[in-house]
């Protein structure tokens, strides 16, 4: 007899987690935005964030 018998509780809860149904999820975009207000370092974030967005989208298919 191994040492396993005595020692399996410690992965109980692994099985019992809540799992959150997808329209809860958010993705993490809540910042409002206004083109107006913007200036040239905030257009080259958001061109940066599309760029990045892009390659995580593309590495996804």
């Amino acid at each position: 007899m191994g040492r396993s018998h005595g020692h399996k509780t410690r992965d109980k809860n692994k099985a019992s987690l809540p799992q959150v149904p997808k329209n809860l999820k958010s993705d993490g975009i809540d910042v409002e935005y206004s083109r107006e207000l913007a200036d040239q370092e905030d257009l080259e974030a958001q061109a940066r964030a599309n760029a990045a967005n892009q390659r995580v989208n593309a590495k996804r298919r």
